[in-house]
Formats: C-alpha cells, structure tokens, sequence
C-alpha cells in the first residue's frame, strides 16, 4: 500500500528484498539479504565472483526458490508464484543477459520480438516493425534485422540484446554484467545506451557487474554484496570517497585487504 507522511504520499519500492537466504547444499550464497529498488531508480550491485549476485536476480525472477525471506514487486510478495499469476509478473520485467545470451536459430528481428510473439501473440508484421524500431533505439540499421547471431561483433550482440530487454516497454529491466567481454570504449558506448533507453522508458533496473565504469556510469546507488549480504550501499558519487574497506578494496582492485580471495595452493 502506498503510505502517507504528514501528507507527503511514498510510494512503495518498486522492489523490496528483505532477509533473503538462498543455500546450495551446504553452501550458504545469500545470507539475509536486503534490498530495495524505487521506481525509475537504476540500482547497481557489486561483488566478487561466486558472492550470490546472479542468484539474486533468479530469486526475484522465480527461476529460484529462496529458502527464505520476501521479495515484493509493486508491494506484492512474489516469492512461490505459479502459473498465470508468474506470467504475468514477469511481463514487468526485461533482461539484458551476459554475453547476450541470443538464440543462435533466429534472425536479429525475431531475437529482439521474440516476446512480442511468444508471449503477446503479436503478428509476425507488427513483430518485425516493432524490433526494427528497437533495433533503432540501439543504434543499429535495419539491414542488421535478417542476420544470425554468428554474424554479428561482439558489440553488436550487446546491442542486439539490450533492444530484446526493451522491446515489450517493461517496468523493470535487469543487466547481467552487462560491458563483460567487450573493450572499454565498446563498453561505454553501451553504457550510453543503456542510459539513454532507461531514461525513454523511465524503467526501474537492478545491475549486476564487475565493471566500475559501467557502474559509475548507469547507477543512481550502489550496493556491494559480499557473504550473502548488502555491507554498503550509498548514492553513486559515494562509491569513491567511502572508508568502508571493503568497497575500497573492491573498487581499486587491491590484492591487500579484508576480502580474501581463496587461493588453490599445489
């Protein structure tokens, strides 16, 4: 419900995590967590590799069943939902996956409309038209609509990817890593992009990287995830001046400090 304060009206997080756990087997990957994204607010998660921020994004997508905790969707707990009523949860959402994540089989246009038909039973016509416009938004022509994934850079698949997660105008987009395996001005570029397609669509977004300048660039805040929980968070512009160890060691890439990497001795 959306509360009110001396008159002010609040509106609810667009996403609201709290006390999430989150074990395989006898590993414990999140550990408590919480978070909260508020509407039209690009949140970015940073960790170490294997800290639980991919697993994070199946818990609230339901690909995964936390052991525990909440986690509301426009003020809904959504944890445990099935059939029609996950379905239609997950309309609200688009996804930019790691390494794009294309369907080798289909063309540019029918990877980016692939929801629009699937799931919308939007018409194959309407369908190409539409990822063309998408495709547009990314910088990319038309003639790049009938080729393959393999014929594609790099950066291109990146691009190809984001115009997927907007085609259906979600609420709520997720980037997976989304600069990895490209080099730094490739990256920024996507940065841009991604920015600038937030902005049009005034989406809500949870970011997961290993990239600084990725993260500097599209957050609004910043959360860093370590032993399955949030041990900092603050606004962007923080992330550089904070004494909290841990988030310095991260960001400066020091070999030195609290994080302990685990080293396979021979």
């Amino acid at each position: 419900m959306t509360e009110t304060n001396g008159g002010t009206t609040q509106q609810p997080p667009k996403i609201r995590v709290r006390g999430l756990y989150k074990a395989f087997g006898t590993h414990q990957v999140l550990n408590g967590l919480d978070i909260d994204v508020a509407e039209q607010e690009s949140v970015v998660v940073i960790g170490g590799s294997g800290t639980g921020k991919s697993v994070l994004l199946k818990c609230i997508l339901g690909i995964l069943e936390p052991d525990a905790g909440t986690i509301e969707v426009d003020g809904q707990n959504v944890v445990g939902l099935k059939g029609p009523a996950r379905d239609e949860l997950l309309r609200k959402f688009g996804m930019l996956f790691q390494n794009a994540a294309l369907f080798d089989s289909l063309s540019v246009w029918e990877n980016v409309a692939f929801a629009l038909v699937q799931r919308e039973k939007m018409d194959k016509k309407r369908a190409r038209a539409a990822a063309i416009d998408k495709l547009a938004q990314v910088g990319l022509q038309e003639t790049v609509a009938d080729l393959y994934p393999a014929e594609l850079s790099g950066g291109m698949k990146k691009r190809v990817g984001l115009a997927r997660a907007i085609a259906t105008d979600p609420e709520i987009i997720f980037f997976d890593e989304p600069t990895t395996g490209l080099d730094p001005i490739m990256g920024d570029v996507i940065n841009d992009l991604i920015v600038s397609c937030v902005q049009e669509l005034g989406a809500s977004t949870l970011s997961i990287t290993h990239d600084m300048a990725s993260a500097r660039k599209i957050a609004h805040r910043v959360a860093m995830l370590y032993e399955g929980k949030i041990i900092w968070q603050g606004p962007v512009a923080e992330v550089d001046t904070t004494d909290n160890p841990y988030v310095q060691q991260f960001v400066h890439g020091r070999a030195e400090g609290p994080i302990r990497m685990p080293v396979r001795q021979e």
